[in-house]
């Protein structure tokens, strides 16, 4: 392997309890291949570093105006105007590492991992696009010891899961909804693909195979169409399903990027105990 590659990330988060078993730390990839209408990471899917700026922290000082050769015209991401502001109004979101430094993180907490069942997850974005990189910190880990889970949309060539499930412990698989045309109204992309992949992951992946389905309202909550996601899952060998219903948290995130979103309401209590009954799950 080329223990010289780099990539894109955006944030490696310590003491996540919801990426897998255990105490974790979840390095979240930059770029994705897909644009799921209810992101809550906007900031996930461009493979390349962003200006990200909170107006409701902007103090109003100009600063940032005045340090910038562009006079924030346009923007270069030299990052001079997020040191210099005082309110940390601006921020660049990505930052490039290399699989040691990558490593060297995510090991500072093998303690925690070892006493709680738990260890990384690569994230994203789609973690799975910088196969490369990925391959090289999953072949890493196993050699350290280290749980490992990644974190899948599923629509990648085979080949890649191919490459990396000797060295997973967990995969996290997102399904979205069964039917083609609705995955290419709310993603952009067809989910053939990602049906197809499932299934052939599910045959052969010794380890766990963890199903994670966002409730969307007015996008996938349809009865019909969660039966159609429980009719294919009868084929699926997994350990469990995890509902994930839609949250807001990310609508500030558009905002500092400068992008329009989409809003969906929150699924009642009563939707999602109706969904988990007819999906089989607690």
């Amino acid at each position: 392997m080329n223990d010289n590659l780099t990539a894109t990330i955006f944030d490696i988060q310590k003491n996540s309890f919801i990426d897998g078993p255990g105490i974790r730390t979840t390095v979240f990839f930059k770029g994705c291949n897909l644009r799921c209408k209810w992101c809550h990471n906007p900031e996930s899917q461009s493979f390349n570093r962003e200006m990200m700026f909170w107006k409701n922290k902007c103090v109003g000082c100009g600063k940032c105006k005045k340090l910038c050769q562009y006079e924030l015209s346009k923007c270069d991401l030299c990052a001079k105007c997020t040191v210099y502001c005082p309110a940390h109004a601006r921020e660049v979101c990505g930052k490039e590492y290399s699989v040691y430094e990558v490593l060297e993180e995510v090991s500072k907490d093998k303690i925690f991992y070892n006493y709680s069942g738990g260890g990384v997850t690569f994230s994203g974005g789609e973690c799975m696009l910088q196969i490369d990189f990925l391959e090289s910190l999953l072949r890493k880990c196993r050699s350290m010891d280290i749980h490992t889970a990644v974190d899948t949309a599923g629509d990648v060539p085979w080949e890649y899961f191919e490459r990396i499930i000797p060295y997973t412990n967990v995969f996290l698989y997102d399904v979205k909804c069964f039917s083609e045309d609705l995955h290419l109204k709310g993603t952009g992309v067809s989910n053939r693909r990602i049906l197809e992949n499932l299934k052939k992951l599910s045959d052969i992946f010794n380890g766990d195979l963890i199903i994670r389905i966002p409730l969307i309202p007015s996008f996938n909550d349809d009865l019909q169409e969660i039966e159609k996601i429980a009719e294919f899952l009868k084929n699926i060998n997994y350990k469990k399903v995890d509902i994930l219903p839609y949250h807001s948290m990310g609508n500030n995130k558009y905002a500092a990027l400068g992008k329009e979103n989409q809003t969906f309401c929150v699924p009642s209590e009563d939707l999602i105990k109706n969904i988990k009954r007819i999906i089989g799950t607690k």
